[in-house]
């Protein structure tokens, strides 16, 4: 009786809603049953399709292992020459080490400086003096297993030291010049071959420095590594083909500048007195000018610059001018100056070229000394000489 009553109790329920309700439901629910349907049909279809290509996993496989086989016969063939071509640099390079061993009588010490001091890489060039034209070619030709291959290029300076200087480390720039850039190799071929008049006289005095440069358009130009090669103990008659292994680059000291600082605390004012500047210059017949260009950096970046008049060059050249500055307290303490000389030919303000650099501040140890003595004797001008690199 009570089961009968529940019954009619259930179908005489009646839901309140209207027949668009009705119809939304009615159609949600054969949209998600369709939906439902055709994924079931996709993932059938993909059960069968891979179920017949597992059975040939193996001959793909084996097909995928010989071509690689035959990728890795033609990439041999292909090494064959670099590999022919990397032993006759290590011959070549052998050859120059015994010549150079035999000539200097080198010491063991000295080999182990040079091998702890080798980076990454060779530099192939060749050296020939024509005697009849007194011309000095240079001939960059290659570099080998470089540690970069973004943008190189190689930096060639002949440095020059006077026989009267009484410090034969002091040296000057007789010509500069670059190779073009090559992009995107570890091995890049240049093929750059310059010249120069230089006396035969003139020679044994002479150090070729190479530079091989990562070019870099909105910042400094990294260095990978240098080859100085002196001529006073190579006989460059004949064409010379040399290798040598890049070690890593040191500045050379080209000339000294005399400053002076002074700071007023009142004022907030730094006073930078370029004074003389000593530097060498070859003989020659047209006459150049120098100026020094001084900046103020604070946390690496310029904040401040001006330059000097430009003086005609002499072996002391005297500026006697004094570049002011105003620097609040907090960026004095914390400001780094660099001061750069420039040689330029009169007239011609695109021929100058930067003949060394130095640099005093928080930030150079050997330069401390001389910003604590303006600090603590404040409104009184110190001077003291300081080394140009370059």
């Amino acid at each position: 009786m009570l089961p009968a009553m529940l019954k009619s109790f259930f179908w005489d329920i009646h839901i309140p809603l209207t027949k668009e309700v009705k119809y939304t439901i009615l159609g949600i629910s054969v949209i998600l049953f369709l939906v439902a349907f055709c994924i079931l049909i996709w993932q059938v279809h993909l059960y069968c399709v891979q179920a017949p290509a597992s059975k040939y996993t193996g001959i793909g496989s084996l097909l995928d292992s010989q071509s690689e086989k035959h990728e890795n016969l033609q990439n041999d063939s292909k090494s064959v020459d670099y590999k022919l071509e990397s032993c006759q640099d290590k011959t070549e390079q052998l050859s120059n080490c015994l010549i150079r061993s035999s000539e200097l009588g080198s010491s063991t010490d000295s080999l182990g400086e040079t091998c702890r001091e080798r980076v990454q890489g060779s530099l192939r060039f060749l050296l020939f003096y024509d005697r009849v034209q007194s011309q000095l070619f240079v001939t960059v030709l290659a570099a080998r297993e470089l540690s970069r291959s973004t943008c190189l290029f190689v930096r060639v300076r002949l440095l020059w030291a006077s026989a009267e200087c009484e410090e034969p480390h002091l040296m000057c720039v007789l010509q500069e010049w670059q190779t073009r850039l090559v992009k995107d190799s570890c091995n890049p071929t240049f093929r750059d071959q310059f010249s120069c008049k230089l006396a035969e006289e003139e020679v044994p005095r002479v150090m070729v420095r190479f530079e091989i440069r990562d070019f870099d358009k909105y910042s400094r130009h990294g260095i990978l590594g240098e080859v100085r090669v002196p001529l006073n103990s190579l006989k460059i008659s004949h064409p010379l083909r040399m290798l040598e292994d890049l070690q890593k680059a040191k500045k050379d000291i080209v000339g000294e500048v005399l400053l002076s600082l002074r700071y007023m605390p009142t004022s907030q004012r730094l006073e930078l007195g370029v004074l003389k500047v000593r530097a060498l210059s070859q003989s020659s017949k047209t006459k150049r000018a120098l100026y020094a260009r001084t900046s103020v950096l604070c946390n690496q970046c310029k904040i401040r610059h001006q330059k000097t008049s430009e003086k005609i060059h002499c072996d002391v050249t005297v500026f006697n001018e004094v570049l002011i500055f105003v620097l609040p307290d907090t960026q004095i303490r914390e400001c780094t100056i660099k001061v750069s000389v420039y040689e330029r030919r009169p007239g011609k303000k695109s021929s100058k070229h930067l003949i060394g650099k130095a640099s005093i501040g928080k930030e150079k140890a050997k330069e401390d000394e001389h910003w604590k003595l303006m600090m603590w004797s404040l409104r009184q001008p110190i001077a003291k000489w300081h080394l140009l690199y370059l």
